[in-house]
């Protein structure tokens, strides 16, 4: 079973979370998870994947304006309707806007037809409402955040496939 994830980046911190998440999924026995970044996607594996995480760095509040524009036309020609969705942001402030990217991004692929999750409160402490977000400068102390996520998202798209 695969996992692909999909990323902007523009310090790097949203591709070190991608990393992260990858660490949990692929703790879960049969599944492979890849990483890419939004102009280096492998459009076959993420054809063949069970899910799909998007994740963003957060700009004037919101998602970048790069993703923003992806995700206007590119996800629905890899044929993620039906498949489960997960959204990540990384941000400089508490209050930069991390949850606002993070619906934006489960909004446009749930529109595509995607089915989102997070786990929210169902699997206890921490509690991922929408998806994990991450602030700078200290962004590794939330690894063990994302790794978390990763495990729940391998483990529903097991369940789903």
């Amino acid at each position: 079973m695969k996992i692909s994830i999909i990323y902007d980046t523009k310090t790097g911190n949203t591709a070190k979370m991608a990393d992260y998440i990858i660490q949990g999924a692929q703790s879960v026995d049969g599944v492979e998870a890849k990483a890419f970044g939004i102009d280096a996607i492998d459009e076959a594996y993420v054809k063949n994947s069970n899910a799909l995480i998007v994740g963003s760095p957060t700009y004037k509040g919101c998602l970048s304006g790069r993703m923003k524009m992806w995700l206007e036309s590119g996800p629905s020609s890899l044929n993620v309707a039906g498949k489960l969705a997960g959204a990540y942001a990384t941000a400089a402030f508490i209050h930069g806007g991390g949850d606002l990217a993070i619906q934006c991004i489960l909004t446009h692929l749930m529109v595509d037809g995607m089915m989102a999750y997070s786990s929210g409160q169902s699997k206890g402490m921490p509690v991922i409402h929408l998806g994990p977000v991450a602030i700078s400068p200290n962004i590794d102390e939330y690894a063990e955040l994302f790794k978390i996520y990763g495990k729940r998202m391998a483990e529903q798209a097991l369940k789903l496939a």
